[in-house]
């Protein structure tokens, strides 16, 4: 298994150098489980998106808020999880930041609780 550590500080200087201030690898992909590691440099934005049936949103340094259409949906700072709902959403860095995605995918979308 990686060492979060280190991949969060070599996916922040990828990102510094990255056009669109992102870098991202992928760590776990077992069946329909995925987790991603992800950095996003401050104001940098993951459009909106689908969610997958289930994910979820770990900040592994840094903050980021979750919007859904023009509302502020969860502001997640380091050592906090989010559950992401079942909505179109998006992403952005208030400062530089590393997250945990974990999603499910290839299973039918249950009602969110």
């Amino acid at each position: 298994m990686p060492d979060l550590h280190a991949l969060a500080e070599d996916l922040l200087t990828s990102a510094r150098a990255d056009p669109h201030g992102r870098s991202a690898q992928l760590v776990v992909h077992d069946g329909e489980l995925r987790q991603t590691v992800l950095a996003l440099v401050a104001g940098a934005r993951l459009g909106e998106h689908s969610s997958p049936p289930a994910a979820s949103l770990q900040a592994l340094r840094g903050h980021v808020r979750v919007e859904v259409g023009d509302e502020v949906q969860q502001e997640v700072a380091a050592g906090e999880l989010w559950e992401l709902t079942h909505e179109r959403h998006a992403v952005v860095a208030l400062e530089d930041s590393v997250v945990l995605l974990t999603t499910v995918t290839g299973v039918e979308t249950r009602p969110h609780r």
